[in-house]
């Protein structure tokens, strides 16, 4: 088995992100660490309603990650309707990032990474687990939080002011 030397890691790192959390940014910042660069992926679910528009979530992430971006971290953020796997085509990536935080997450997101494989052989999904200190948040726990007038701020990035984007 040839391993090619040399050769840009570009990671793809898709999801809703409805909003952006530090469980997120945790996830980000670990594929960091073996990706030249990581492309934030909001995609489009036609099975979900979003709480923020999709500019709002860019955005969100764009708020959350600048930081990174000022200390040179290659991140780019996009958004894309189509198959993850023709964005990491389109990309030149072969490099898929999830975050899982439970083990129904894992049961789910290798559903989805097997059925991306059999249409993309050449893409390969890695699987980050949530550090324990943000394992139990979610986009829904803060979207329930910003819903009942509660402090969200503890689930999100240093800096980012969710309120400036509330519907």
């Amino acid at each position: 088995m040839g391993c090619k030397k040399n050769v840009k890691m570009v990671s793809v790192f898709p999801g809703s992100f409805d909003p952006f959390t530090v469980g997120h940014l945790d996830v980000l910042c670990s594929a960091l660490a073996f990706s030249d660069k990581v492309i934030v992926a909001v995609g489009y679910n036609h099975l979900k309603k979003g709480f923020f528009t999709l500019e709002q979530r860019m955005e969100i992430i764009r708020d959350s990650i600048s930081p990174l971006i000022t200390s040179g971290a290659d991140i780019e953020v996009t958004s894309y309707t189509s198959l993850t796997v023709d964005l990491c085509r389109k990309a030149g990536s072969k490099l898929i990032v999830r975050g899982v935080r439970s083990s129904s997450d894992f049961e789910n997101e290798t559903v989805i990474a097997s059925a991306n494989r059999k249409m993309c052989p050449e893409v390969r999904t890695v699987f980050i687990p949530a550090d324990s200190s943000h394992s139990f948040i979610s986009s829904t726990v803060v979207r329930d939080v910003l819903v009942n007038g509660g402090d969200s701020s503890i689930f999100l990035c240093p800096g980012v002011d969710i309120t400036k984007y509330r519907k």
